[in-house]
């Protein structure tokens, strides 16, 4: 992976206490979360196809100025580890072009991640309905929010939230600081993949296995490209699409849940 001169080596021991600490307040707190929804919704009366995931929700129905408000305060507190990262690594001193979080390719990044979400998206939506077909996962509803004139701006900076949160933290900072400590790759690629798919076992163990390949994926990307700014832009456009789309399609086609 490329990477900037750095001005001191972190000891192993100081990486892993800080990649602790860092998921503790992030994605890693996410997955612990997701584990006991999940097992709850196992223990639950109704089979898993039967249950719901809403993954954008009102959180104030029938008072929408108070519900906008809420939703952008929420936005802003999920995707604040990513400040946490940037401060990490400066004092490391790195910065986030180091892990390619960055506007130095902006064509590049945005042909590369338009293509990958193209690829992923497609092969996403298809395992989805096969597992849901199955039984094996919950109906996750992408956006369940008034019809109000906010509902689609909130449902594209959730995505754009998922986007960077997800790959500055998970492929970019993760992958960087496994490197670092002396990781092989693939035992690195391996770590990454599967808490990507933990933090979304609360959609059903269909969640679990397409984000675990998902983050293979994007993992080695990630290494091979040195940056995750396209992953960024990939990510981004996978939920923006998926949030949208089920906006404008739910109810009005048979064959989406």
């Amino acid at each position: 992976m490329r990477t900037e001169t750095e001005t001191f080596t972190l000891a192993p021991r100081l990486i892993r206490a800080e990649i602790l600490a860092v998921m503790s307040v992030s994605l890693g707190a996410s997955a612990l979360v997701s584990l006991v929804r999940l097992i709850g919704a196992l223990t639950a009366p109704k089979q898993l196809k039967g249950q719901q995931a809403v993954l954008v929700g009102s959180l104030a129905p029938g008072r929408p100025w108070l519900d906008l408000a809420l939703q952008l305060v929420d936005i802003a507190i999920t995707v604040a580890p990513v400040g946490l990262v940037a401060y990490l690594l400066v004092r490391s001193g790195e910065s986030m072009r180091t892990i390619g979080v960055d506007l130095r390719e902006p064509r590049r990044d945005l042909v590369r991640g338009a293509l990958l979400a193209a690829a992923i998206g497609g092969t996403g939506l298809a395992f989805y309905l096969i597992v849901y077909a199955a039984g094996v996962n919950l109906t996750v509803v992408p956006g369940q929010l008034p019809d109000v004139w906010w509902r689609i701006p909130v449902l594209l900076l959730a995505a754009a939230q998922n986007g960077i949160l997800e790959e500055v933290v998970v492929s970019g900072y993760l992958l960087h600081r496994l490197d670092q400590a002396g990781w092989r790759p693939w035992r690195a690629v391996a770590l990454s993949a599967v808490l990507r798919g933990s933090y979304h076992l609360y959609q059903g163990f269909g969640g679990f296995v397409g984000n675990v390949v998902m983050g293979v994926v994007f993992g080695r990307l990630y290494q091979r490209w040195g940056r995750a700014m396209p992953l960024v832009v990939a990510h981004t456009l996978i939920d923006a699409v998926a949030f949208a789309g089920y906006a404008a399609l739910h109810g009005r086609v048979t064959w989406l849940p």
